[in-house]
């Protein structure tokens, strides 16, 4: 079974959010997502200033097995990359919801992350995904 922090947003495509005290949101993949990744060597972050929208292709993780797309959860502009992902993409393997995440957006509304998954919907959807 997956770690499924409780205190996190998550998407149906594998991405958490953490809402920090200064109002930004912390994304990163969901240890459900680098577990069937597998191994990975390579991590392509966006830049800081760079405007993402929810839904939009945002990053590239390549593992052993494969290359998959990154989707940002929340629109915005992103505030701080995680650019040591680039040196040390294993991050994302051993600490996905601390070291390993990927950007921090300041987001367009503060009710961005309230319409992504809680712990309990994400779980039950990977219960139901198989």
């Amino acid at each position: 079974m997956s770690n499924i922090p409780g205190d996190l947003h998550y998407t149906r495509s594998h991405e958490w959010v953490r809402r920090l005290p200064d109002g930004q949101l912390e994304v990163g993949i969901t240890d459900h997502a680098q577990e069937a990744l597998g191994d990975l060597v390579f991590v392509e972050v966006p830049q800081a200033k760079r405007r993402v929208n929810a839904g939009d292709a945002c990053a590239v993780i390549e593992s052993v097995k494969a290359a998959s797309d990154v989707y940002s959860p929340v629109t915005g502009q992103v505030a701080a990359s995680n650019d040591e992902l680039a040196q040390r993409p294993e991050l994302l393997n051993s600490d996905p919801y601390g070291a390993g995440w990927l950007m921090r957006v300041e987001p367009d509304t503060s009710a961005t992350a309230e319409a992504l998954l809680t712990a309990a919907e994400y779980a039950q959807f990977l219960d139901q995904a198989g």
